[in-house]
């Protein structure tokens, strides 16, 4: 079997030698995604070609993986760049422009992906030399062997968890540990359509996929099922066509995975055909929106507002079906607030349940330290009560980190709480009708009785010092008059 980390890293020194070419992860991320991509999709059609009749492949033939990449000794230098951007001396078009063009066969979803892929990526590589040899790398890794894809698949994931330190692309990465929980505790079934509306690299999408298959596919047309019910949106380039290929090393043929803004869609009268029954999803948050197209009209105008989280809850409001379940990640920012943030809050608590949110450190995302809370609801029935859970750090550690990210196996309270409720030091509880101004930021009351004490006991120790410094100070005061 390949080793596949080895050929990770040794692409990873040949890109970041090419000096003049890649600057930084970001780009080489980049980079990586593109190829992978067609190196991926071409093994893909490979086998399509021998269990599907008179397939025909997505990619111009001169431009398939197969036929300009797979030979160690071939196209190489000035040469492979050409090949790749295009001739300018002879006008001859290249791989990027060719793939971008494809767009004029209408109708065909998934040459809508590959055009997408490519109309909104980049060939930062300035040596030709250096490309070969990634190519060459590459081409080491079988992903028509399952031993090979699976590996490959786990070091795909530490590859994407890369993204939180390559600048703002670290928006895209949610800890893997969180995906999980959240899917766990979600449960989406065989049969169920699971969106994420801002879908990233894939994780909430693949945890789904592992969740569904470890527990509901049994048989051929399980899987078949599935194929057809796991849906992304997304619209950065990079985060779009990582999680494209992450969709395929899972398993998904031909992902349903569109690039598009999710927010740049009619909310105010969604058709059924769109609704789903799941929603995992940790919107983007912290930004304002800021567009030519006037997104906040795709909204009813009471809830119309510049924040991208607070218009997901209206989305995903709108996109459940009835008795349909969510659970996404809001930050403080959005579950307190006056105005539109307060009216939000109320049309969430009037139309679905609130039953659970669990409140995260506040370095989880790290390296972004904010304030973060997961929010689990089902779509049909209004909010009576909400659970609220503490989840904090491990013991004698101060905070998350880059060595130090939160793991699966700290959730076991959780788990075991989640089904069996009681209050405790972590867990308190509050009835809908008790909220000011629809406002979520519910401390612990325990932790805020115990703040409370202790501060009472700091006071109470400041008075007793001073009491005694005054006593000293008459003391002196009295040996000076005598």
């Amino acid at each position: 079997m390949t080793n596949i980390s080895a050929v990770v890293q040794s692409i990873r020194n040949i890109m970041r030698n090419d000096d003049k070419g890649i600057s930084g992860d970001a780009q080489r991320l980049e980079q990586l995604g593109w190829m992978l991509f067609l190196k991926i999709l071409d093994a893909k059609e490979q086998e399509f070609e021998v269990t599907k009749e008179n397939y025909t492949s997505l990619i111009p033939t001169k431009f398939q993986w197969r036929n300009w990449a797979e030979d160690s000794e071939g196209i190489t230098g000035d040469d492979l760049l050409a090949f790749i951007d295009g001739n300018l001396e002879t006008g001859e078009k290249g791989l990027f422009t060719t793939l971008r063009e494809l767009q004029s066969l209408e109708g065909n979803k998934q040459l809508t992906t590959v055009k997408n892929v490519f109309d909104n990526l980049n060939n930062y590589m300035k040596s030709g030399y250096a490309m070969r040899r990634v190519i060459n790398e590459l081409n080491k890794i079988d992903f028509n062997k399952l031993a090979d894809k699976q590996v490959f698949g786990t070091v795909y994931e530490s590859i994407l968890k890369e993204l939180r330190d390559a600048g703002n692309k670290g928006e895209y990465y949610t800890p893997r540990a969180i995906t999980q929980l959240m899917t766990q505790l979600t449960d989406p079934k065989l049969n169920e359509k699971v969106l994420d509306p801002a879908a990233g690299t894939g994780g909430f999408l693949t945890a789904a996929i592992d969740h569904i298959k470890e527990n509901y596919v049994k048989k051929v047309e399980d899987e078949q099922n599935l194929q057809q019910n796991i849906i992304g949106w997304e619209l950065k380039p990079v985060a779009f066509v990582l999680g494209l290929t992450n969709l395929i090393l899972h398993g998904i043929d031909t992902p349903n995975y569109e690039y598009f803004d999710s927010l740049n869609k009619n909310y105010i009268d969604v058709s059924k055909s769109r609704k789903v029954d799941v929603i995992l999803a940790n919107p983007p948050f912290g930004a304002s929106i800021n567009s030519q197209i006037d997104i906040t009209s795709n909204f009813p105008s009471l809830f119309r507002c510049k924040e991208s989280a607070d218009l997901f809850v209206v989305a995903i409001l709108q996109l459940l079906n009835e008795k349909g379940r969510a659970a996404i990640v809001l930050p403080d920012g959005s579950i307190t607030g006056d105005g539109v943030k307060a009216r939000i809050r109320e049309e969430l608590l009037k139309k679905a349940n609130l039953h659970t949110i669990i409140r995260l450190p506040q370095s989880t995302f790290f390296p972004a330290t904010v304030s973060t809370n997961l929010l689990f609801f089902e779509k049909g029935t209004p909010t009576k009560q909400i659970w609220y859970y503490e989840h904090k750090l491990p013991e004698g550690q101060k905070s998350y980190s880059k060595t130090k990210p939160i793991q699966f196996k700290e959730f076991e309270p959780i788990l075991e709480w989640w089904n069996n409720r009681t209050e405790n030091e972590n867990a308190w509880k509050i009835e809908a009708k008790n909220l000011k101004n629809f406002d979520l930021d519910i401390k612990n009351p325990i932790q805020e009785e115990e703040e409370e004490l202790k501060s009472s006991k700091e006071y109470l120790t400041r008075m007793k010092v001073s009491f005694e410094k005054s006593n000293q100070l008459i003391s002196e005061l009295e040996n000076l008059i005598s």
